[in-house]
């Protein structure tokens, strides 16, 4: 009996511990850092505009005051190269009465309709990249702590945001936000970096440290990819995926066009109206519409974009509710 009674309890045992396992893994909050909203912005007091001026001599904040918001729109980037008509992608719909333009950003939304899935695309201008900024939810950096993205980006002021990499989920992996970091275990994942040049990089967290990121002037670093075009080719193939997500999802991704000149993407999925996209039919996409470099970052039911107070795409985590998830961080213009 006493035999019995032993792997009773073992068994308990096992089972209990493994439960605490998967809850402080997966649901128990643990905030590392509390008021994390700090920019080390230093980085930014070395960046000339030689630095970031294009290599057709167009600058950023002329191709800005050329975006007129009657006429910024597919076909209107970078001094006239026609990024989005040449690619030979129809859109949907070019939400030109949604554009918005200051002296620092220009942002127009289009959607396109590719791969039985409506795909999401803000076309994106910056004067500097510290207009690139990410947040946390509830400017607390720790683990299992979330909010929408749409909760994140009004508590910032965000004009546009999309959900970022949800690096809360992971135990390990570089996370530089805002020019500080709060994570420096490596990672086997391809690594993001925006420099304060606005340039995108992808990296192995094997070739420096954080501290040499930041020394080099990383002002954001993300640990999830893989990268899906690099040097204008995919890199990724037909049949590589993410974990163990589904071949077609809800798909976030960032992309660079040129100097300051950047393309998110965010694609619906798992629903009726949608399909979803596979890693590789989001990097021909993004090769398409001129994308020199792109990473996709966290997407399932984390996929969502907004924009001036709204969310613009359709988010779903199983296809039977529209509705944001919870997410650990942003990535916004403002």
């Amino acid at each position: 009996m006493k035999k019995y009674l032993w792997a009773i309890s073992y068994g308990l045992a096992l089972t209990a511990f493994t439960a605490y396992i998967a809850l402080d893994t997966f649901v128990i909050s643990h905030k590392m850092q509390t008021d994390a909203t700090k920019m080390n912005t230093s980085m930014f007091d070395s960046v000339s505009q030689a630095d970031i001026t294009a290599d057709n001599g167009e600058n950023t904040e002329a191709a800005i005051e050329g975006a007129d918001s009657d006429t910024a729109a597919v076909g209107t980037f970078e001094g006239g190269n026609e990024y989005l008509l040449s690619s030979g992608y129809t859109p949907l719909e070019i939400k030109q009465q949604a554009d918005y333009k200051d002296e620092n950003i220009s942002i127009t939304l289009s959607e396109f309709f590719e791969n039985d899935t409506h795909i999401y695309v803000a076309d994106v201008y910056l004067t500097s990249a510290q207009y690139l900024k990410t947040a946390f939810a509830e400017d607390t950096y720790g683990r299992n702590i979330t909010a929408y993205t749409s909760e994140i980006a009004e508590e910032h002021g965000a004009v546009f945001a999309v959900n970022g990499d949800y690096y809360g989920a992971q135990e390990s992996g570089y996370v530089i936000r805002n020019g500080i970091a709060y994570r420096s275990g490596q990672t086997a994942n391809d690594v993001l970096c925006i420099y304060a040049t606005g340039d995108l990089a992808v990296i192995s967290s094997a070739e420096k440290t954080t501290d040499q990121l930041i020394g080099e002037g990383v002002w954001q670093a993300f640990s999830f990819g893989p990268a899906i075009v690099l040097d204008s080719k995919v890199s990724v193939t037909k049949d590589q995926e993410v974990g163990k997500a589904m071949s077609s999802n809800p798909r976030t991704a960032i992309g660079q066009l040129g100097p300051l000149h950047y393309i998110f993407v965010v694609s619906d999925g798992r629903t009726s109206e949608s399909e979803g996209l596979t890693l590789y039919q989001l990097g021909k996409f993004m090769q398409k519409l001129g994308a020199v470099t792109a990473y996709n970052l966290d997407g399932g039911g984390s996929s969502s974009m907004y924009f001036m107070g709204e969310v613009i795409n359709q988010p779903t985590s199983s296809g039977r509710s529209i509705k944001e998830r919870g997410v650990s961080d942003i990535v916004y213009i403002s």
